[in-house]
């Protein structure tokens, strides 16, 4: 199933959590969550998630020529920002400087993006705020990308914390609950599990509450065989 709008919405219906039980039922590694990765640009105005597809951008140290740059010459990555995407950066762990920024985040979203995850750190946090699109990240810093870092490939594989996104699998930025990436080629079975997981969910709930049942006996009668 391809990630059109009546796709959004059916799973704007669920939240973070439900979508990383059915990616657990999928054996999906980490259950596709995005560890430590917190919205640091937070709105009053919405709760609800957003989801599009994956434009993946690979940062590497500046001190090393490996790997070699495979972006087109004398470009920059937010200028390669497909419309109707949301931007995963990875950065390399430990560096104290910042991979995105208002300037960067501001061109991103003109191009069309919807959010932008960063696997590391962020800085001009009024100015990200301002721009009302989305922003989550690791961290927080002072310093430019151009101190520590150079982005080297975009459109390839990255990983987050044991969790590998190709370009074109599905995040779900939930401002409420985290991060979680479906790939591409589990969607059609994370649609088909999630109403079967949230309402065996529900009848643990109301047997728990309201029936008096014991939690390991309300979950051996609905949840087993989903």
């Amino acid at each position: 199933m391809s990630l059109d709008d009546s796709t959004i919405q059916a799973l704007s219906a669920y939240n973070a959590c439900d979508v990383s039980d059915a990616l657990l039922k999928l054996k999906v590694p980490g259950a596709g969550f995005l560890a430590d990765i917190i919205i640091r640009t937070p709105s009053s105005s919405t709760s609800q998630p957003t989801i599009a597809p994956a434009h993946t951008v690979l940062f590497a140290p500046k001190a090393s020529t490996d790997p070699p740059s495979t972006l087109p010459a004398n470009s920059h990555f937010a200028d390669l920002t497909p419309p109707h995407t949301i931007t995963v950066i990875s950065q390399p762990h430990g560096q104290r400087n910042a991979v995105l920024g208002g300037l960067v985040a501001g061109r991103i979203k003109t191009l069309g993006g919807e959010a932008i995850i960063v696997d590391g750190r962020v800085r001009d946090l009024a100015e990200l705020t301002g721009l009302g699109v989305p922003v989550w990240a690791k961290g927080t810093s002072t310093v430019g990308a151009g101190a520590e870092a150079r982005c080297v490939a975009v459109g390839g594989e990255v990983e987050v914390e044991g969790v590998k996104i190709h370009q074109g699998d599905v995040i779900f930025a939930d401002p409420t609950n985290g991060v979680v990436c479906i790939p591409k080629d589990k969607l059609d079975a994370v649609l088909e599990l999630l109403p079967r997981i949230t309402a065996a969910d529900e009848k643990v709930r109301v047997d728990v509450l309201e029936n008096g049942s014991g939690l390991q006996e309300a979950f051996d009668k609905h949840r087993k065989g989903i």
